[in-house]
């Protein structure tokens, strides 16, 4: 089996190779650190299967599996990254790459993800699958908060003071913390600087998928 190693990281390219040795049917390890020599290495040696960092300098690596897919190749693709990003996590599964690893993974969990991958099956980092569920389960908590919950849960990401936000949603102080109180129970969270960290991230989120 041949295996191709795209990391713009001589380090990187040498420590994932090394582990790579360790796979009885590795016949051969090819390196490359960017996308010409990727594609000039796919095309002349063919890979069984390319490993491909997400940044590769100022390109991006998932160019790689599109044009080797545009060329009919029947090579297996996983992406090694340092990523937890949802929105990298989607590109790449828009593009068909049958594995998604961490770089921080052990050296097992990589050879084990790559038998996996060679037989047909996906892998998905199990770290990314719990990231992308925290996300899940905090937007499912903050679909419980009542619509005047939500209203004081967006006025504490803006930073506003009780006061503040008695006089913004036209209610008393008495009844502002009365709702705080509520969101942070409903949130499971212990103060009011949470709560604001959290509507704001829920935010950018919905920034990123829609």
């Amino acid at each position: 089996m041949k295996i191709l190693v795209v990391d713009d990281h001589p380090l990187v390219r040498k420590g994932v190779s090394s582990t790579l040795s360790f796979e009885e049917e590795t016949e051969k390890i090819f390196e490359a650190s960017n996308i010409q020599e990727a594609i000039s290495l796919i095309n002349s040696e063919k890979p069984e299967l390319i490993i491909v960092d997400l940044y590769l300098g100022n390109e991006d690596g998932l160019e790689i599996v599109r044009r080797a897919k545009s060329k009919n190749s029947n090579a297996k693709f996983m992406v090694l990254t340092s990523s937890l990003k949802k929105e990298d996590f989607l590109r790449s599964e828009e593009v068909g790459v049958d594995g998604y690893i961490l770089k921080e993974a052990f050296a097992e969990d990589i050879l084990y993800a790559v038998r996996v991958v060679l037989r047909g099956k996906k892998f998905i980092d199990p770290e990314i699958l719990k990231h992308q569920s925290s996300h899940s389960q905090k937007n499912n908590r903050l679909s419980e908060l009542t619509p005047r919950e939500n209203d004081v849960l967006v006025a504490l990401g803006k930073g506003l003071s009780n006061q503040e936000i008695a006089e913004e949603l036209f209610i008393s102080e008495h009844t502002v913390k009365k709702h705080i109180s509520n969101i942070l129970s409903k949130l499971e969270l212990s103060h009011r600087t949470q709560a604001a960290l959290l509507v704001n991230e829920a935010s950018n989120l919905y920034r990123e998928c829609v």
